[in-house]
């Protein structure tokens, strides 16, 4: 790492964890470059973070507080603009957040979530029944052939995607977390996203179902307002979401819950594989795969940088009168892989996997506040059935190749591994 001012991110997240150490010797707030020229802020003290989360001067909202973006300084063409292009409850602030997050938080209830272990057991099995099948010392890319599978058929039927729209998705997934990836190769990305997802929900509009989609589509054209009351949900007898918030918030919820959970499973995996005394302690009763879930989340958080927030006024952050000043309308990126390793919270072996760490849950790896991360507890129900099943099915499974040969993925916002190669043996 190299001193200057403003830092320029590594758009392939070359060492996030490098990367977040340096930026928090800064201090909480220091002035970076993201891909594409856009300056901005990067928030890396866990307590800042917490602070600024729940900040009424913060926004998400580029619509109304990104100056750049509402004079065109900045549009379409920049790489990472499908990140703030949607109008989704993720990007939204205030009333229009709650507005557009009720009728999400109604058709993603706990009850739906927990009823769905069974039907996530299920598919872990019938995914390991076939490695099961292999020959013995076989190499398997877990990452490819179970990671991503199980949450990826899960999600599928969570959405009601039809299997015709299965292929496109997940190349569109993987373009959408390429945070190195051209202007054109993005804008072409994010054209296919919007036609796949139009696409869906015409599909469901015609064979309603009962998965996620379809209850949005039931808000969105008033049917039961998404909050279980009289149909007018949040807009006094208006609908509930446009057209393109409806499909902007399913890209949201899709793209989040796929790429989120097959990070963590790989990540709790290859952790546990690197430390067998940490895998011994789950087995021997003295920890559970909950606190294995919650071990991974903090030390290698499924994103590492989130994306984009604005400063509503000028906010000063440190001590008054002597702090720095995010001025009005500047981007801010928080840094989640930084949270996670802080050593003001996790103490100076925060770099290192332990299970039985205090402070194991106390990561912001879903969020904090207002925008707290609906599927969080699908991804770490997936993850923890995962992780049981796994290694019920394969005690003895072991890395195959050195922990410093496992390549991550190229990109400074998705955080996980390329692939992972074990012998289940």
């Amino acid at each position: 790492m190299t001193r200057q001012c403003p830092f320029a991110i590594d758009p392939s997240g070359t060492d996030i964890h490098a990367e977040a150490a340096f930026l928090r010797e800064q201090g909480p707030v220091t002035q970076i470059t993201l891909p594409g020229g856009v300056t901005g802020w990067v928030v890396s003290g866990s307590e800042t973070i917490r602070r600024l989360l729940v900040d009424p001067r913060v926004s998400k909202d580029a619509y109304r507080h990104w100056p750049a973006w509402i004079n065109g300084e900045v549009g379409a063409e920049w790489p990472l603009a499908i990140w703030v292009s949607v109008q989704n409850m993720i990007t939204a602030y205030g009333a229009e957040h709650t507005r557009l997050r009720r009728p999400v938080a109604a058709a993603f209830t706990s009850r739906r979530v927990s009823g769905m272990r069974p039907r996530i057991e299920e598919v872990a099995d019938s995914l390991l029944d076939r490695l099961a099948g292999l020959p013995a010392g076989a190499v398997v890319d877990l990452r490819a052939e179970f990671a991503h599978e199980l949450p990826t058929r899960i999600v599928f039927e969570l959405f009601g995607i039809p299997e015709r729209s299965w292929d496109a998705l997940h190349r569109i997934i993987k373009g959408f977390f390429d945070t190195a990836i051209t202007a054109e190769d993005a804008q072409a990305n994010a054209e296919l996203l919007y036609t796949t997802m139009a696409d869906l929900v015409a599909y469901r509009r015609k064979h309603p179902g009962d998965d996620l989609t379809s209850a949005l589509i039931s808000a969105r054209d008033g049917g039961d307002g998404g909050d279980g009351g009289d149909g007018d949900g949040a807009c006094g007898g208006g609908a509930v979401l446009s057209e393109k918030e409806l499909v902007d918030n399913l890209i949201l919820l899709f793209t989040a819950g796929y790429e989120t959970s097959v990070n963590l499973i790989c990540t709790a995996v290859s952790e546990l594989l690197c430390s067998p005394s940490q895998l011994r302690l789950v087995r021997d009763g003295l920890a559970s795969w909950e606190d294995v879930v919650e071990e991974a989340l903090r030390l290698e958080p499924p994103a590492s940088y989130a994306l984009l927030r604005f400063a509503v006024e000028d906010i000063e952050v440190g001590e008054a009168g002597a702090g720095v000043v995010i001025p009005k309308g500047d981007p801010i990126v928080v840094s989640f892989a930084s949270a996670g390793r802080d050593p003001a919270v996790h103490g100076p072996d925060a770099g290192r996997f332990d299970v039985t760490r205090a402070t194991r849950g106390d990561h912001l790896s879903f969020g904090f506040g207002t925008h707290y991360c609906l599927g969080a507890s699908l991804a770490r129900l997936e993850c923890a059935v995962a992780l049981r099943r796994l290694f019920d099915r394969f005690p003895e499974m072991s890395l195959a190749v050195g922990e410093g040969e496992l390549r991550r993925v190229e990109s400074f916002i998705s955080n996980g591994l390329k692939e992972l190669p074990v012998r289940l043996a």
